[in-house]
């Protein structure tokens, strides 16, 4: 069934995966971006040479913006929010940036979907970070990675919600927004708390998308510095398997409040930063990567897997994709790339 959708952030990463989906399956796409995250231009040419001659509609503007976001949202089925300032170091550097962009941003989408009465779903994507720094959890350290002592399968939605950081706090309130305008105001809505994105189309760096960023490095003969001592672990995701979680949660959720998932690449797609995922991307890239070791991040998360049970009783999706063969998707699609990341 064709569906009238808007994604803001469209132009982005996951936006520009979407978008491109979408498009190619027939809906009518609207994307709303600035243009001023590195790549975004060329996501957008990227997303034009890929559809087909189909057609999408794209719009400059900015979610602090509310003009902009009410023309947008009219008449829409399906509000995909992805525009975010994503990166918890720049949210430490401008706070009030981030707090602008992410909780106003959000709360100028609810309002637009809230005056266009006609109760579009909103697909919210928040994070993991909502959880903070989950101290209350124990971890046991093994020898190359880090390891929850009594939950193996990860977090649940179920954890206490505890935002850190500017980036926590400002992502907490938009997710909180959405799940309360929803109930309020009787649209339905899906809030997806995410972990780490990777995959083709993503211009990592060292502050946000670690997975891409290392990958980049490596190619480019960049410096890659380590903050404590790789064995951090986080559970990864690779793109495609995010779409189809999106599809599903699209397709099956209409009620109005709507729900909160984890979504991440749960305890079989999980891996330590460096201490497991070096050995994989040294094979890929026939040589060893050199690395500096520095002092821990303040705030840095030993381990966060998400535990993925309640997405995959109510949607029926699991991700597919292994973590070797995601990481040598992103460096083949990288090697071929290079010129972007120049």
């Amino acid at each position: 069934m064709e569906r009238d959708i808007l994604i803001t952030g469209g132009a982005g990463f996951i936006g520009s995966n979407y978008a491109r989906h979408r498009v190619l399956k027939g809906d009518k796409v609207t994307i709303l971006d600035n243009l001023s995250r590195n790549g975004a231009k060329e996501n957008l040419d990227w997303i034009a040479s890929e559809t087909d001659g189909k057609p999408f509609e794209f719009i400059k503007g900015d979610i602090r913006d509310p003009g902009i976001l009410t023309d947008a949202v009219k008449d829409k089925e399906v509000i995909l929010h992805l525009a975010a300032q994503v990166a918890v170091t720049s949210s430490v550097v401008d706070p009030k940036y981030d707090f602008e962009v992410n909780a106003i941003g959000t709360f100028n989408v609810l309002e637009a979907v809230r005056l266009a009465g006609n109760k579009p779903l909103v697909l919210y994507a928040s994070t993991n970070k909502v959880y903070g720094g989950i101290e209350d959890v124990p971890v046991v350290e093994e020898e190359n990675r880090y390891a929850y002592e009594f939950q193996p399968n990860g977090i649940a939605e179920s954890q206490p919600l505890d935002f850190h950081s500017p980036y926590g706090c400002s992502k907490g309130c938009g997710d909180q927004y959405v799940r309360d305008y929803s109930r309020i105001y009787g649209f339905p809505s899906v809030i997806f708390r995410q972990s780490c994105i990777y995959g083709t189309r993503q211009f990592g760096i060292e502050d946000q998308g670690w997975v891409a960023w290392f990958i980049i490095a490596a190619v480019l003969g960049k410096h890659i510095s380590i903050y404590g001592d790789g064995k951090q672990v986080r559970d990864v995701l690779f793109i495609d398997d995010l779409l189809k979680a999106y599809d599903l949660a699209i397709d099956k959720i209409h009620k109005p409040g709507g729900d909160i998932f984890n979504i991440g690449g749960g305890k079989e797609k999980s891996i330590s930063i460096w201490r497991e995922f070096a050995p994989i991307l040294e094979e890929i890239h026939g040589k060893e990567i050199p690395v500096e070791y520095k002092e821990w991040r303040p705030g840095d998360q030993k381990i966060y897997i998400s535990d993925t049970s309640k997405v995959r009783a109510q949607l029926g999706w699991s991700p597919q994709v292994s973590v070797k063969e995601g990481i040598a998707r992103l460096y083949k699609w990288i090697v071929k790339n290079k010129k972007l990341f120049a």
